[in-house]
Parts: C-alpha cells; structure tokens; sequence
C-alpha cells in the first residue's frame, strides 16, 4: 500500500490530479456505498478534494484536505475496494489489490487535459497562481511552473491577505523618496519577500526593507535567498528588538507574531521613529494574565482558557489605545481564517498627526481602571512620550 500513498502524494502535491473512481467491493454489504468519486474542488479559495460517496439510495459528499485525502485514499483501498481508476494530467493510473493485498499499479497516457476547479469562483489574488514567481519557487511555495503546491495553499493565501492590507496604506506613504521598512520578528520571511517583491517589482517603488529575528540561522538562510533573488535591497539581521540600532528614519513597521511584550518593544521603537504605518499581529500576550481583575467578571477569569482568551483581547485593544492617544488613526482587523491561527488579529496603525486626543486618554484610564491595571510595558517604554 505504501506505493499508492507515494503515488498519491506526489500527483496532490504537483496538482496534477483530474479525477478518480475507486470500485470493485471486497464485501458487498447492501447498506454499503458502492462507489466513490474523486476530485479536486477550490472552497472559499482552499484547495480540498471532494469524495462522493454513491450508495444504493442516496449520494454523499465530503471535502477532505490533501493530507486528509491521501488518508482516505489509503482507508478505501485497504478496507473497501480491490480498483482505482487515477486520471492526471501527465498519466492514468489503474490500481489493482489482489485478494492476498498484493498491489499494482498500471500506468498509461493522459486521457484527460484540465482540472475543473469550479466549485466557488476563483479569487484573484495580488500574487496570482499560473505564472512562477521567483521567491515563492525559492521557498517551495509554487513549482517550477507557477502552481501553487497543495500543502502551501494555506500559506499563499496568507501571504497575499497580508499584501491586500498593505495595499491599503500605499497612499499614506511618500513614493517620492527612498522607503525604510523594518520586519521585527521575520522568522522564514515569506512576507518580508512578499512585501519586497510587491513594492519593488509590481509597484515599482524604491524602498530598503530589514528582516530582524533571533535565530541566526534562518537570517543566513534568508540573506542567501535574497541574494540568490538579486533582491539587493532586502537584508536580513540577527538581533533582538529591544537593542536594534542603526536606522534614524522608518516608514513602515511590521511585526507579525512577535511573541509577548516583544509585540511591545516594536511598537515602542515604531513610536520613536514616528513610522507612518504599523502592521502587527500580536502573540502570546502573557503581560496582563495575572494582572487584569473585575469582581463583576469573575465568572471568566476563574477559567484558565478564558482567562488567556481574555487577557489578549485587553492587551490589543490597551495597544491600540495608547497608539491612538499618540497620534495614530488605528483599525483591528482579522489577518487570515480562524481555522489556521488563533493569532488572527492585526493591529493596522497610520501616523495622522492629530493630537487632540483628550478623549482618548480618558478612554485609556478608564478602560485600565475597569481592569486593575498598573506598571504596564508600554507605559514605562515608552516614558515622557506617553505622558
């Protein structure tokens, strides 16, 4: 059976897959389905395989992900039928499992051309699949060819939400000089590549973009990557957020899953430079767990998983709060689907200028009040700023 998990592996992750009919019951059973049908489906802009199951009375459906699938493959031919019938776009392959589990696999020529994914109409992205872009091949994202791999739809996706939210503070910044950008926390860097390839190559703009992250390792990697790319603008850095120095003047500031108060520490230096646009996605906010307390709410505090849930929600909203008493028009916005992170939210903050913030500050103070909240990271960083 390990052959047909290798085969199907493989033509999921090419997306060479067109279709596929699995046949021939080991036991007939006449509550059973007696057939099942295969194919490759987009959902909301997810790539799933859709197997449909025909029993003797009725159809059922169900949307699998290609990991899932490659599994459900496996359960079909091991426990149920003896033959499956496997159309691609490059072979058809005919599967056969004697009644002693012996497997073979006859290959042929292409009988079949395209793959219909019409199951929802098709997005149109930043970044579109079809066409090789040279970062997302060096990352293993797309193949040679430009289609985007199965197990990476999740990630492309995500990456082109992120450029969708950048698109939107273009105006705020000035395209008629230089760009500074700095990306605390870029861990692999999809989206520092992603950002520098959309402002360099598509809008054409002239910008110097830095990747800072602790793990020296994935800075050597990136550095490679970006010089492989000629993105000679891009460099990456090994450092803390903390102690960066080095750069007088930043326009935009990212920071996307910064665990803790290092999501502080980025707001504080983008404050300083008086960045005009700050793009971040907190994480793991453990700065107010054991700070935050209101009888009335005890109810919710007393459960450890609410509690956390909780403290989070208050550290962003204090966040965007505070930028806002600075001089920040700020939006919360949901980043990507529930379903792939529970750090979903972005913290989208661009430099207006406008101090009139009386209302703000009162919003500020009452708002800690509510929550007992005292000697919070932001506050002391930031020092006579805030004050």
């Amino acid at each position: 059976m390990e052959e047909v998990l290798n085969l199907f592996s493989e033509i999921i992750e090419n997306e060479t897959f067109i279709y596929g009919v699995f046949s021939n019951l080991r036991k007939k059973n006449v509550d059973d389905f007696t057939k099942v049908n295969m194919k490759p489906v987009l959902i909301k802009d997810e790539l799933k395989f859709q197997f449909t199951y025909e029993y003797p009375t009725k159809v059922l459906h169900k949307n699998l992900n290609p990991l899932e699938s490659v599994d459900e493959v496996e359960n079909l031919l091991r426990e149920t039928f003896r033959q499956g019938m496997v159309f691609t776009t490059e072979a058809d392959y005919q599967i056969l499992i004697s009644k002693k589990g012996k497997v073979s696999i006859l290959k042929k020529n292409p009988t079949r051309e395209s793959i219909d994914l019409s199951h929802n109409r098709k997005k149109l992205y930043i970044l579109e699949e079809g066409k090789p872009i040279d970062f997302f091949v060096r990352l293993g994202i797309m193949n040679a060819k430009g289609k985007v791999l199965a197990k990476k739809y999740d990630k492309f996706r995500q990456i082109n939400r992120f450029l969708e939210l950048v698109a939107d503070v273009i105006p705020h910044l000035d395209k008629n000089r230089s760009l500074n950008i700095i990306d605390f926390g870029c861990g692999k860097s999809y989206l520092t590549f992603a950002l520098y390839y959309y402002l360099v190559t598509i809008l054409n703009l002239d910008v110097n973009i830095i990747g800072l992250d602790l793990k020296e390792d994935v800075i050597n990697f990136c550095n490679r990557v970006a010089g492989d790319l000629n993105y000679e603008k891009l460099k990456f850095k090994h450092g803390d957020i903390k102690d960066f120095e080095g750069v007088k003047e930043v326009d935009m500031v990212v920071t996307l899953h910064a665990c803790d108060t290092a999501t502080d520490a980025a707001l504080v230096k983008a404050v300083n430079w008086d960045a005009q646009v700050i793009l971040s996605v907190p994480c793991c906010q453990h700065e107010f767990f054991d700070k935050i307390y209101n009888p009335v709410l005890e109810p919710m505090l007393t459960h450890g998983i609410i509690k956390e849930k909780l403290a989070s929600l208050v550290t962003d909203s204090l966040r965007a709060n505070v930028l806002e008493i600075l001089g920040y028009q700020v939006q919360l916005l949901e980043f990507i689907d529930m379903e792939h992170t529970p750090k979903n939210i972005l913290i989208r903050a661009i430099k207006t200028g406008n101090r009139d913030n009386t209302y703000a500050i009162k919003k500020y103070k009452e708002f800690k009040e509510f929550w007992n909240l005292k000697d919070l990271y932001l506050e002391n960083a930031l020092g006579e700023r805030i004050e």
